[in-house]
């Protein structure tokens, strides 16, 4: 099943600044992160039905990707540091 695009939209729109605000992001960085996230893909394809999902329930799920990229950038920093 396909969501209405304009309540897609608002639907990202709500999500990213959820992000900002758990995050302590900008609202660009929230933005940059959410259009290249996993679940951007899922949800903008329709997959499994994702847009029904609660925002909250979206963010956490965007918090835990957002967590795994930060600590593999992390390991990569300090692997070109030694």
């Amino acid at each position: 099943m396909n969501a209405n695009p304009v309540l897609l939209q608002k639907k990202y729109t709500r999500i990213i600044i959820l992000l900002a605000k758990e995050k302590g992001i900008s609202l660009d960085q929230a933005l940059s992160f959410f259009y290249h996230s996993e679940l951007y893909d899922l949800l903008s394809e329709g997959i499994s039905d994702m847009h029904c999902m609660s925002d909250e329930y979206l963010v956490k799920d965007l918090e835990r990707e957002y967590e795994r990229c930060n600590v593999f950038n992390n390991t990569q920093t300090n692997s070109m540091e030694m």
